[in-house]
């Protein structure tokens, strides 16, 4: 029997009293300036958007809420979406505080459409594909490939995935087996009240 795919319909489901639960609902969001990674059942997609130091805030604005939009269209309605945490190794980094307030404005919209929200680590995404918490984006994006047999045009995709595979492993519907190890960065992750997800 073969693991399953990203696109493999026939996950595992949770079974319960009235038998099998369809499967849940799950993005998964690697937010970015220049490229945001989305995971959903349907497959991965990155939103690539460019600026300068020199733009306007108007102009900032915009492309912020391009991002959003886009994000919101690609999720649509969810039972969670997992995002990534914010990075603090990169706080220094020019258009940090941008990303801080995108960051803001994706996870407050999708709270207020009542979307719960679990908040991952980039350590702990990392831990979760690879087995260490200090893997490199490249050795994400190859776990990744492998372990779904997914193709991954880039990190930013592969970086959703593998949140969207953490937050179905917690929801007892794993895409696919992980060793112990990897399942151990569950641990790490902010997550919203279960019954919140699971009686959605």
């Amino acid at each position: 029997m073969t693991a399953p795919t990203l696109f493999d319909s026939e996950v595992p489901a949770a079974t319960g009293a009235a038998g099998p639960r369809p499967l849940y609902r799950v993005a998964g969001l690697d937010i970015s300036l220049t490229g945001t990674g989305v995971a959903t059942l349907g497959g991965t997609t990155c939103i690539r958007t460019k600026g300068r130091r020199a733009d306007t805030i108007p102009v900032r604005h915009q492309r912020q809420q391009h991002i959003v939009t886009r994000v919101l269209e690609e999720v649509g309605t969810v039972d969670l979406a997992c995002v990534e945490g914010p990075s603090h190794a990169s706080m220094g980094q020019a258009g940090h505080h941008d990303l801080s307030g995108l960051w803001w404005r994706i996870v407050g919209a999708l709270c207020e459409r009542e979307i719960p929200v679990a908040v991952v680590p980039p350590m702990s995404r990392a831990k979760y594909a690879t087995g260490k918490g200090n893997s490199r984006k490249a050795a994400v994006l190859d776990a990744a490939q492998k372990r779904y047999g997914a193709i991954l045009p880039n990190d930013n995709e592969a970086d959703a995935l593998i949140l969207r595979a953490m937050g179905l492993e917690w929801l007892g519907q794993a895409l696919a087996e992980v060793p112990d190890g990897h399942r151990a960065a569950l641990a790490g992750v902010q997550w919203p009240d279960r019954e919140a997800v699971t009686t959605r």
